[in-house]
């Protein structure tokens, strides 16, 4: 996953392409994109603006709320030999019992379809629901990722999540099979803080404004997409990086959360900034530089990870991330993969995409 200068592969056509954008923003200033990803439309966004009382009703819960302290996340698949007419019957039926099971207070229930599931069932799948392309360094198990049926629960209470996981499995039998299944949590921080992550880094705040929300995470019809990523965390490597090396990996000071060059967490990000010897006070590879929107003409992905612990070997970042559009992702994480700081320290090891259903009216279900 982790390459370096002396890297013998040879560039892809994807990666001279991110090279090329990202070569030409840092030296031009403004030459980076302007313009609104082809998902953006002015057309999208005005109707979005007049019909927003009624998107706001149909969507579902466990996006844009508050973020609980725990959550599970977890992928099913279609019955095999279940497909067709058939399959999206029992399908539907299935949605309509998921719906009608009740929650714990503050739990929330998100269901998103996955890109084979149409096929499946012979449905024409949503325009933008992809599978997220391979990047070169991505060591992904197939069989920790993927999935027709993705479910994100969260909530503060542990037990009653996996207690709603576990009956949500059993009631799916004879429609859906389990794939896989993650656990995650926020590490201790007071209410209306940035949660850090295992590095110790604030994580989330970049994440967009409410009016930024409606730009870019949800459709007209009350829709999203969401991507999944379980991204392996090597702390103890980073842990042995003095405190300047960790910021400079990441683009932002420890203690404050703060663009390196800035003093509070929500400055903005000086780009441009340079020390009295000529150097990016954020260096050219820190991950606040490479994920940094401008390079996306504003497009902004709100993010919702949860941390997972395994044991020493096997910890790290339930990365879960809601957008408009799941080539934004690609386009970031291009860059990302091709020369970020961090990726020494990190292994995307599994990778889903879902379109997340709109929630209906209140009288409805998912299934309708």
């Amino acid at each position: 996953m982790i390459s370096t200068p002396s890297d013998p592969r040879p560039p892809t056509r994807r990666s001279v392409l991110a090279t090329t954008t990202a070569a030409a923003f840092l030296s031009a200033g403004c030459a980076a994109e302007t313009r609104r990803p082809a998902a953006e439309s002015t057309e999208d966004h005005a109707s979005r603006t007049t019909s927003g009382t009624r998107a706001t009703r149909s969507r579902q819960r466990g996006v844009s709320d508050p973020q609980p302290r725990y959550a599970v996340v977890a992928a099913h698949d279609l019955v095999p030999g279940l497909r067709g007419r058939d399959g999206t019957a029992a399908l539907r039926g299935l949605l309509d019992r998921w719906t009608a099971l009740p929650l714990p207070d503050g739990t929330t229930r998100t269901v998103a379809l996955g890109p084979a599931l149409h096929r499946k069932l012979g449905l024409t799948a949503p325009a933008r629901l992809r599978d997220i392309p391979a990047f070169p360094r991505d060591r992904l198990d197939p069989a920790r990722g993927g999935g027709d049926v993705l479910v994100q629960l969260c909530g503060d209470d542990a037990e009653a999540l996996r207690a709603l996981s576990r009956r949500l499995t059993t009631t799916a039998a004879g429609t859906l099979v389990p794939r896989w299944q993650e656990r995650g949590f926020l590490p201790d921080h007071h209410r209306g803080e940035t949660p850090r992550n295992l590095f110790g880094f604030k994580d989330g705040t970049e994440n967009p404004s409410a009016a930024e929300t409606e730009q870019w995470v949800w459709n007209d019809d009350g829709s999203t997409y969401l991507v999944y990523r379980r991204i392996h965390m090597d702390v103890s490597a980073f842990e042995a990086l003095s405190r300047g090396g960790q910021e400079a990996v990441i683009g932002r000071h420890r203690a404050s959360g703060a663009p390196l060059g800035a003093r509070r967490e929500h400055d903005p990000a000086d780009l441009y900034a340079k020390t009295a010897q000529g150097r990016y006070v954020i260096p050219v590879d820190a991950h606040v530089r490479l994920a940094h929107s401008r390079l996306d003409g504003g497009a902004r992905m709100l993010r919702r990870g949860y941390s997972y612990d395994n044991g020493s070997d096997d910890r790290g970042l339930l990365f879960l991330a809601y957008m408009r559009d799941p080539a934004l992702f690609t386009r970031v994480q291009e860059r990302l993969d091709l020369s970020d700081a961090m990726n020494t320290f990190i292994d995307h090891r599994a990778s889903a995409v879902g379109y997340v259903l709109p929630a209906g009216d209140p009288a409805s279900s998912l299934g309708r």
